[in-house]
């Protein structure tokens, strides 16, 4: 190594270290969102559509089988059934009228993880890990919230329990502890 690479190193170091010095806070719990739960465009209960009415987590967000993101579903999924099923319900109606302008719903977000955090849906739920282990009890919410604090060490400690103990039903589970496994 030489001394210029050398002094950029020390000072990256320096500078990243009085950050955190300075405010450790900030850094702890980055993905702490427990309890976030925003008014969204339309209101939308999963108490309603999960449990209520039995509908599978897999209708809505499709893409959690088979890609690493589970994805929000398109509007025209909604009006499958609400084509048919209260469809001048005011909530209904803005559903209806995004279709109708070629405009998506404009959801919030909930569940985010930080941006160097790379989340695969596909892997975890291929493997038989329940939707609610991450996203807390959803079917019982009229509006979504965080619930799980959704820290590195959470994730780890999860990793760790499901590798030494898997649920029920799922074999040879190795869950990774690799950095690079979850982070770019």
């Amino acid at each position: 190594m030489n001394l210029q690479t050398g002094a950029i190193i020390s000072l990256v170091l320096t500078v990243g270290g009085g950050i955190l010095l300075y405010n450790p806070r900030q850094y702890a719990w980055i993905g702490n969102q427990t309890g976030y739960s925003p008014r969204q465009p339309i209101e939308f209960s999963h108490k309603v559509h999960a449990k209520d009415n039995a509908i599978p987590c897999e209708y809505c967000h499709a893409g959690a089988r088979k890609s690493p993101v589970a994805g929000v579903p398109a509007d025209a999924v909604c009006m499958n059934c609400h084509s048919q099923v209260l469809k001048a319900s005011p909530e209904v109606r803005k559903i209806a009228d995004a279709v109708k302008r070629n405009r998506p719903v404009e959801w919030i977000r909930i569940h985010k993880v930080p941006d160097f955090v790379r989340f695969n849906h596909s892997a975890h739920v291929t493997k038989g890990v329940a939707c609610q282990t991450c996203h807390g009890p959803v079917e019982t919410m009229a509006r979504v919230e965080q619930t799980r604090h959704m820290s590195m060490g959470w994730c780890v400690q999860c990793h760790r329990q499901y590798t030494k103990n898997p649920p029920k039903g799922m074999k040879n589970v190795q869950a990774q502890v690799e950095c690079s496994t979850c982070h770019y």
